[in-house]
């Protein structure tokens, strides 16, 4: 009679344990969120058409400042105002914070309204690094694409210019402010989309509610009293018309005009809120 014999069994220490899954850097993060980012031929096509559509209507007042403008008493600061305007209509800007606030919004929206924003989450657990990772490769784009239109419109412009002794050259103090004021004023209000899409969650209401905040809100306050001109110097798009004007000689006389620093630090107050306003509600609300 023949006993049956068992192979002996490894010590449950003995046993190999799994490797830890190595933590994503964040160079991988901003990778995975920059293929993310071009996935979607729509984003092409609508950075592409509008930064075309915005060079053509600064191109057109170029055209019809050339053909139109008189001298006048050679005012300096006038002539000046007259070529940055021309480089970079209040139509130009409107449609980049449209554009700007709607792709901002829809790059945190897009993910919820689709689900992957679980398989997100369960590839990077960390869900600051993740926002913060969306957030730099929006901001990168964004500012390129304001850099794009606002560089490409002052270089053709003043070209269009140049023969009616109102052209200017970039390296003038306040035409370098001007289009380093365009060409922020795309990722601010992209920060500011991001940020109301990380809040609604929801396609068409994360754009509308972008297009209200960004666009029509400030209509609702004026420079007559001190606390309707605070509120509004602190909206985007106001603090991008004052940048815009070469000094407010020949502006409507206000109580309460706005400043130069002060509308740099709406910029910049308005992207940092923005990001943090998106890591703070996306790490505390569940998916």
């Amino acid at each position: 009679m023949s006993t049956a014999t068992t192979a002996p069994q490894p010590h449950p220490q003995s046993r190999p344990r799994p490797l830890p899954r190595p933590r994503a850097r964040f160079g991988d993060l901003l990778a995975a969120e920059w293929i993310k980012f071009w996935s979607l031929r729509s984003t092409v096509w609508v950075l592409g058409l509008s930064a075309l559509f915005v060079i053509a209507a600064n191109l057109k007042a170029a055209r019809y400042t050339h053909d139109h403008y008189t001298v006048g008493d050679g005012d300096p600061a006038t002539m000046l105002q007259a070529a940055l305007s021309t480089s970079f209509t209040m139509i130009a800007a409107d449609v980049v914070m449209i554009v700007a606030g709607s792709v901002g919004a829809l790059v945190l929206v897009g993910e919820y309204a689709s689900g992957l924003i679980r398989t997100t989450l369960v590839a990077v657990p960390d869900r600051r690094a993740m926002i913060a990772a969306k957030a730099c490769v929006l901001t990168a784009v964004m500012l390129g694409y304001g850099a794009v239109t606002a560089g490409v419109s002052f270089g053709a412009c003043q070209a269009v210019l140049a023969d009616t002794h109102i052209g200017v050259s970039v390296t003038d103090p306040t035409a370098l402010r001007f289009v380093a004021a365009a060409a922020l004023f795309a990722p601010v209000c992209a920060l500011a989309g991001f940020a109301l899409g990380a809040l609604i969650r929801h396609t068409a209401g994360a754009v509308v509610g972008t297009v209200l905040v960004l666009f029509f809100l400030p209509a609702f306050f004026n420079e007559r009293y001190r606390w309707s001109a605070d509120l509004l110097h602190a909206m985007p798009l106001q603090a991008w018309r004052r940048l815009a004007q070469v000094d407010l000689t020949h502006s409507l006389p206000s109580a309460h005009p706005a400043t130069v620093a002060g509308s740099w630090a709406t910029f910049a107050l308005w992207a940092l809120a923005s990001v943090v306003v998106a890591v703070t509600v996306v790490q505390r609300r569940d998916h």
